[in-house]
């Protein structure tokens, strides 16, 4: 490909080369992946019809915008993915710091290159990838490296004057130029550089220091944002919010299976010392977690439940029974209940709680999601199910220990004691017959702990199960 590009400026010309601005490029290139009914963005789930046709409309009116959503939410994500709209190539007058167009040069240096040497100009081309920039607003961001600043080593070394614009270092705004600019986390730009964002979102324009030239940019500028920081007076300021044209609110997945498809796409879950199958419940354990979080009043919803949490809990409980299977020496890695319980580290580590949430820990907190989550998650597959004779094991006497290194085989052999445990996860399809041991021991699990979360059983702090408390 990179043989076939023109590399000078008449070749250029020849070739019928005919200059457009990145937003018209972003808008023609979004129409014909609409046209042909492809995917705007990939890997990106349960925004098909909420988030994804406000960023289309927001792309096709030539807006700048902003994603307003809490942590975990995909949109770093999206950001990125917008690269995939730009075309494949763009030619750049070769040396350019801020990607001079060679039809329409806007630095001295540019200008200086078409002068000297015409349609012999050499040029540079960029591939998708290198124009889109991204920056985190930090507090100690300064107008130096957004916009740029004098440079006296350029000034020296090349015998300027200070005043002369060659001396300029270009920040990272006009290095975007020709591109897309992303800015994370806005409102921890401190005021002051908020201003500076003004020409550039309202204009198209940016000034350098004291210098007396204005740069006419072609840039598209994304931001993203948490909602409470960027609607609290003094987080961002009134005339910058006025300048952003698109307001786009994401969210989390709103139905389960959204979540699960997404924390799949995201853990990693093959390992490469033994085969790994994670149970489809225990996937949906692990996404319930996050789903009763968001309703947790004990958990601060301002800060909300990253979808990270479930994907760290899928990736910590497959390494909980990648261990085991190593040390008991089994073929396959089948995770189970306990090694939910087992991966509260990776739960507590992502909840910030209310106080009345301190007051209890995030320890507890965990616990009785992952006791809610497994509940709910047996009543959808098996609520029906005929468990009286488990039920009477337990409270008979009866009392069954599950260790989390116990093998799969010992396990279903304790469980099998218990009446009718076995041949109620194959009734209900949580473990048909003839399925390997692992797989039993998780099922077996699972209506242990459905019969926990409503009240017929109880499960003591060791894993162990007994008869409910009085």
């Amino acid at each position: 490909m990179a043989s076939t590009l023109p590399p000078t400026l008449g070749r250029l010309k020849a070739a019928g080369y005919r200059q457009r601005t990145v937003r018209d490029e972003l808008r023609a290139n979004l129409i014909r992946k609409l046209e042909v009914g492809e995917t705007l963005f990939p890997g990106v789930h349960g925004y098909e019809d909420t988030v994804i046709p406000q960023l289309a409309n927001a792309i096709l009116a030539r807006h700048d915008f902003i994603l307003l959503g809490l942590r975990g939410q995909a949109k770093s994500r999206i950001l990125r993915q917008l690269a995939g709209l730009l075309d494949s190539h763009m030619p750049i007058i070769a040396g350019s710091e801020v990607n001079d167009d060679p039809l329409a040069p806007i630095s001295k240096f540019g200008r200086q290159m078409i002068a000297e040497h015409g349609d012999d100009t050499p040029l540079e081309w960029l591939e998708r990838d290198q124009r889109y920039l991204e920056k985190l607003a930090t507090p100690d961001v300064t107008i130096a490296d957004m916009i740029g600043d004098l440079d006296p080593i350029k000034a020296a070394r090349g015998g300027y004057l200070l005043s002369d614009e060659l001396t300029i270092h270009y920040g990272i705004l006009p290095r975007a130029n020709r591109g897309i600019f992303a800015m994370n986390e806005l409102p921890d730009l401190s005021p002051r550089i908020q201003v500076g964002l003004f020409n550039i979102l309202e204009e198209g324009d940016v000034q350098i220091k004291g210098y007396p030239v204005r740069m006419k940019l072609d840039v598209v500028i994304a931001f993203t944002a948490n909602p409470e920081d960027y609607t609290a007076r003094g987080k961002i300021i009134t005339p910058l919010k006025d300048r952003i044209s698109a307001e786009i609110r994401t969210h989390y997945p709103k139905v389960l299976d959204t979540g699960v498809t997404i924390t799949g796409q995201e853990a990693w879950v093959d390992r490469d010392c033994r085969p790994v199958a994670v149970p489809d419940f225990i996937h949906e354990v692990a996404e319930r977690i996050a789903f009763l979080g968001r309703m947790e009043k004990r958990i601060d919803q301002r800060s909300g439940v990253s979808q990270r949490l479930p994907i760290a809990v899928i990736e910590t409980v497959v390494s909980g029974a990648e261990q085991r299977a190593i040390r008991q020496k089994e073929t396959a890695v089948i995770p189970r209940i306990g090694d939910i319980y087992a991966a509260l580290p990776a739960i507590t580590g992502k909840l910030e709680l209310e106080y009345e949430g301190e007051l209890h820990g995030a320890a507890r907190i965990g616990r009785e999601l992952v006791s809610a989550a497994a509940g709910a998650t047996f009543d959808a597959r098996a609520g029906g199910a005929d468990l009286d004779s488990v039920v009477e094991y337990f409270e008979g006497g009866g009392v069954m220990q599950v260790s989390e290194d116990a093998a799969a085989t010992a396990c279903v052999q304790g469980f099998g004691q218990v009446p009718g445990l076995l041949a109620a996860t194959e009734l209900v399809g949580l473990a048909p017959a003839g399925s390997e041991d692992g797989l039993k021991a998780a099922a077996c699990e699972l209506v242990l702990e459905g019969l926990v979360a409503n009240r017929r059983i109880s499960r003591t702090r060791g894993g162990g199960y007994r008869a409910a408390s009085p």
